[in-house]
């Protein structure tokens, strides 16, 4: 899988990318992730990639021409299943849509910044915009880290465990994984439950569905008790 980023402050992405999963992925070159620098495409001295939006207004917004040359450059270049925008205005994302995108091939994200980007890049460009939550974030860089890691760790040979990936939460019809336990099997008189300790990988199975209902009903219980609020 490819993936490319575009963005106005690429530094960010450094650390993420050069650590655990997302730099074994790179290591393997299972997933080949480019970083695109707005300003290498942006004109003047300066390199301004933002602009004071028509109409008045707070803030800034990322101008088009940089992005319009970045992108028709990566068009020209191959094709991609997405276009991907950054945006609070998207659909939600879930484990349903990182399944969904891992069987990609190619794809792009957008990163926004200060108030976004001038909507003629979503116009033209974009097929798709996606939200992390409701709630605000600097840019799109951050947003664009989480969906990334979602989606490469699915990637087949990243994870070690070729069952890992699948038995995560949310990919359990509860969505919600079971509690985790490791050595030692007793510590400051807490103790890991029996069931485990007895190898039966049958009432394992059946507990771990269990406790995972039991997250699933519990979560809900408190949503529905504050929406009631």
């Amino acid at each position: 899988m490819r993936i490319d980023v575009i963005s106005a402050v690429v530094k960010i992405f450094e650390g993420p990318l050069s650590e655990s999963i997302l730099k074994r992925a790179r290591e393997k070159k299972i997933a080949e992730i480019v970083l695109h620098n707005l300003r290498d495409y942006a004109d003047g001295t300066y390199r301004q990639v933002d602009d004071k939006p028509f109409g008045g207004g707070a803030g800034m917004l990322l101008k088009p021409e940089p992005l319009f040359r970045c992108l028709n450059k990566l068009l020209a270049e191959r094709e991609y299943d997405e276009v991907i925008y950054l945006s609070p205005q998207g659909v939600k994302f879930n484990q349903k849509r990182a399944n969904a995108l891992s069987l990609s091939r190619n794809l792009i994200f957008i990163c926004g910044h200060y108030k976004g980007i001038d909507q003629r890049v979503i116009d033209k460009f974009v097929t798709k915009e996606i939200s992390i939550g409701d709630y605000v974030i600097t840019g799109g860089e951050t947003a664009a880290i989480v969906v990334i890691d979602a989606i490469v760790r699915l990637l087949p040979g990243v994870l070690h465990d070729s069952e890992s990936a699948l038995t995560d939460s949310f990919q359990t019809e509860s969505g919600f994984d079971a509690p985790a336990y490791t050595r030692p099997a007793e510590y400051e008189g807490l103790k890991v439950p029996e069931v485990l300790l007895k190898g039966n990988h049958k009432e394992i199975a059946a507990w771990r569905m269990e406790q995972g209902e039991k997250k699933y009903k519990r979560v809900k219980r408190i949503k529905k008790e504050k929406n009631n609020k």
